[in-house]
């Protein structure tokens, strides 16, 4: 018997899962966070950070858990003269991702409409309070151990390290890129923009704008008798919202398909209802902190714009960081969950504010005690509010892989994202260290992270 077209055995499964009554199951579903995913993947790299397109589903997709026997599927179409990655499944379910200037990449399911974007504002670069960390060129280190340290962490598959940056009191003191990475490339750092976003939040509450424990002030949850209306802005940060938002990276969750395939993914997030009470209990997930990103630029006038000119007045600007991509959705909301290219030395700095305690050239971004608060375990858990700590021993729930570095001491904090990105913070060495790579070891690869840092450790301490 001649076997059935793949698009009539997809149609087939997609109709079946529909007809079932189970919609958080539907095949369908998990196809648009597949083409939705992809599409959104392949124009960060392409448009932004220049990765050739083959390469980025390469290295970024086909390798993804559960893609592999579907990743054939997948038909790609880049539009370069339009600057947009279209992405389908046999056919169906298509994707596309569009670059706009100023504004990133913004995903769609391809029958929806994009109005025409405003043009981006004009940003003023401002000179940086934060002092030069290097020069122009490429830092080559004088440490002998560092520099065998920083070699070893350019790793083939499975850890494929991209890029290391490692800043020792305020100074760059060695680097090193992989092939098609430099000093000035834009690096998507999944969820360590969730840590920006954390200092977003910050500016606001140091400029009196906002308040740490005040109810998160989205217009769904206004009215006092609606039991979100109990959430806090805390809450959020900690992932301890209580809202009924799973997240398992499988497609068929409903925060992935929050992300990748809906058009104002904040409105769709505050319509869920509360799992538990808030505060309660620690679930990680994306859709907290798109919440906040839609606080954040609720709160400094309401759209793209606005956004772009408080991040890069209030926190990009005086920090000096110069190659900056903040994605946006479809309403003008940033994706401050999972979607901001930036150097590596960029994000080296954005570090720096943390050791130095949210301080810039003696001005203060972040409100006294707000790193420390942003440094403290959530519950019984390693997290903190937009960061990682090294405080509490034991793996992630599920994941089975440790909260922190077991090779750094415990003042170590950390923000943190897919396919290993590592934004290390060790306040009592004065360092920062960043690892950016593309790598599909479980739990971040934080174990070759963990390496990474016990190795650059050993070596400053071998040079002293």
């Amino acid at each position: 018997m001649k076997p059935l077209p793949l698009k009539l055995i997809v149609l087939a499964a997609a109709a079946t899962a529909a007809l079932s009554g189970c919609a958080s199951w539907r095949v369908d579903k998990a196809a648009r966070v597949a083409t939705g995913l992809t599409s959104h993947l392949i124009c960060d790299d392409a448009f932004v950070s220049k990765i050739d397109p083959q390469t980025s589903f390469t290295e970024r997709v086909q390798p993804l858990p559960g893609m592999g026997p579907f990743a054939w599927a997948l038909r790609r179409q880049v539009d370069t003269a339009q600057r947009e990655v279209t992405v389908s499944m046999a056919g169906l379910f298509e994707s596309r991702a569009r670059h706009r200037e100023g504004l990133g990449c913004v995903a769609l399911p391809a029958h929806e409409a994009l109005e025409p974007a405003a043009a981006p504002p004009v940003i003023n670069v401002q000179a940086a309070r934060l002092p030069e960390i290097a020069g122009p060129e490429r830092v080559q280190t004088t440490n002998p151990a560092l520099a065998a340290a920083l070699a070893r962490a350019l790793s083939p598959p499975p850890h494929n390290t991209k890029a290391m940056v490692v800043l020792h009191n305020g100074q760059l003191i060695g680097e090193t890129y992989a092939p098609g990475y430099g000093v000035d490339t834009p690096v998507l750092g999944f969820s360590m923009t969730k840590s920006v976003t954390n200092a977003l939040i910050g500016a606001l509450v140091q400029q009196g704008r906002l308040s740490l424990h005040q109810p998160a002030p989205l217009p769904e949850w206004r009215d006092p008798g609606d039991p979100r209306h109990a959430i806090t802005i805390e809450h959020l940060l900690r992932q301890a919202s209580g809202l009924d938002l799973l997240q398992d990276n499988s497609g068929f969750d409903s925060s992935t398909q929050i992300m990748y395939t809906v058009r104002d993914k904040a409105a769709a997030a505050a319509a869920a209802p509360l799992a538990v009470a808030p505060g309660t209990r620690w679930s990680y997930t994306d859709t907290n902190f798109i919440l906040l990103s839609r606080i954040v630029r609720d709160a400094v006038g309401g759209n793209a714009n606005n956004v772009l000119r408080f991040a890069h007045g209030e926190l990009f600007g005086p920090l000096g960081m110069r190659h900056v991509t903040l994605d946006f959705d479809a309403t003008g909301t940033p994706v401050g969950a999972s979607h901001m290219l930036a150097s590596p030395r960029d994000w080296a700095r954005f570090g720096q504010l943390y050791l130095d305690d949210g301080v810039v050239g003696g001005r203060r971004i972040l409100p006294a005690g707000w790193v420390a608060q942003s440094t403290s375990p959530t519950l019984a858990t390693g997290y903190g509010a937009g960061f990682w700590t090294n405080r509490v021993p034991g793996n992630v729930p599920g994941w089975g892989v440790p909260w922190g570095l077991a090779s750094a001491p415990a003042d170590t904090f950390f923000a943190r994202g897919f396919m290993g990105q590592f934004v290390v913070v060790i306040p009592s060495q004065r360092l920062v260290i960043v690892r950016m790579s593309v790598s599909h070891v479980r739990g971040d690869d934080i174990e070759e992270t963990n390496r990474i840092v016990g190795e650059v450790l050993a070596a400053l301490k071998a040079s002293t």
